[in-house]
């Protein structure tokens, strides 16, 4: 019996095979023949079938086979890893880097306020962010196109927070990203306030390495309670503007 591949087996000629996949329409759903595929991989048609199994199994791809070829249709997941390696080709070739995630607020379960003040985290942030950030997070339901970019913020820099022992567990890793939050969704297309529109800059996007949350969510932490300076209710628009730590401490300078 063949084994069934992994996320790990998915590498650079996987992802090339899936870039392939996607500029074939396979975003939505297309036919691919391994034959062709294989042409335009410079690889022989049992080499890019091998390719499309891993993707399949590493549930980056959807296939129906048939008799003369296959449909493949490319998963969110495929596309949050398309859209990760356009986040690094954008650091090499772009320098306006930045990325507005648009959703609304809503309320959490209270665990933000747990975490940010245990000593192990508030030390960091005092150190790494430069302030000691409100006991609490303001949490953002992203909207659907929101989710999909979301992978883009691995091609950001960002401020590491390490892992840390406590008495009795280890307590995981994060990463913290510039951010401007702007209430109403008051931006111009490409991130920047409209005139008399809420915003508040100094902020950061947390992604904890582990998290009850899905790829739907972020929370954002500041030295202020975000609620009060943007006057934000439960379900009220919000965009979060994200930009590389060293522009974003530019600007602060």
């Amino acid at each position: 019996m063949q084994d069934a591949a992994t996320a790990t087996d998915v590498g650079p000629d996987e992802l090339a095979a899936l870039k392939h996949v996607a500029l074939a329409d396979g975003l939505t759903e297309t036919k691919v023949s391994c034959a062709a595929l294989g042409d335009r991989l410079d690889a022989s048609t049992q080499t890019a079938s091998r390719r499309l199994q891993r993707l399949e199994a590493a549930d980056l791809i959807e296939r129906e086979v048939v008799g003369d070829g296959q449909w493949v249709r490319v998963t969110e997941a495929g596309e949050a890893a398309l859209r990760s390696e356009y986040a690094d080709y954008r650091r090499i070739f772009e320098t306006e880097t930045a990325l507005t995630l648009s959703g609304v607020v809503t309320s959490g379960m209270g665990e933000g306020r747990h975490y940010i003040t245990l000593d192990g985290y508030m030390r960091q942030f005092r150190e790494r962010l430069g302030y000691e950030p409100f006991p609490g997070t303001l949490n953002v339901d992203l909207d659907e196109a929101s989710v999909r970019r979301r992978a883009e913020l691995g091609g950001i820099d960002a401020v590491p927070v390490d892992a840390w022992e406590g008495d009795d567990r280890t307590y995981g890793a994060a990463t913290c990203f510039a951010a401007t939050v702007v209430a109403g969704g008051a931006t111009d297309g490409d991130g920047t306030d409209e005139e008399g529109g809420r915003s508040y800059e100094g902020a950061h996007v947390i992604v904890p390495d582990r998290t009850h949350h899905d790829e739907s969510q972020i929370e954002v932490i500041a030295p202020d309670r975000l609620r009060d300076e943007l006057d934000l209710d439960d379900r009220e628009p919000v965009d979060v503007r994200i930009e590389p730590t060293s522009r974003a401490d530019e600007e602060g300078a």
